[in-house]
């Protein structure tokens, strides 16, 4: 069983960069998708981006175009390039398999002061 272990939040204001990162304590190289989850205070957990074991992407239309998921697979982890960040990124962030396959981590608390 797969167990990931999120990291990388942080308080930043609006327009900052962060990266967070998810290492995965089992092998992911056999992980078709990996994908970066976030909930928001009062909303559902919502998948934010992808990544198939080829390195393909897909992206939620909120994120298109500042946010970016890479995987290193020898790694085991998982990675998620956040920049141009505005107030409504506020979330607690988590990585799991696309769909989501795992237990749930722990996440990594990210807030975008205005």
């Amino acid at each position: 069983q797969v167990q990931l272990v999120e990291s990388g939040g942080g308080l930043v204001q609006a327009g900052g960069s962060l990266r967070l990162s998810c290492a995965a304590s089992g092998s992911i190289f056999s992980i078709n998708a990996m994908g970066w989850y976030r909930q928001a205070p009062g909303k559902q957990r919502e998948l934010v981006a992808s990544i198939t074991s080829g390195g393909s992407t897909n992206y939620a239309d909120s994120v298109k175009g500042r946010f970016t998921i890479s995987r290193d697979n020898a790694k085991n982890t998982v990675y998620l390039q956040m920049n141009s960040l505005k107030p409504e990124d506020t979330a607690v962030y988590y990585c799991n398999a696309d769909p989501y396959t795992y237990h749930w981590g722990q996440g990594t608390q990210v807030t975008v002061s205005s």
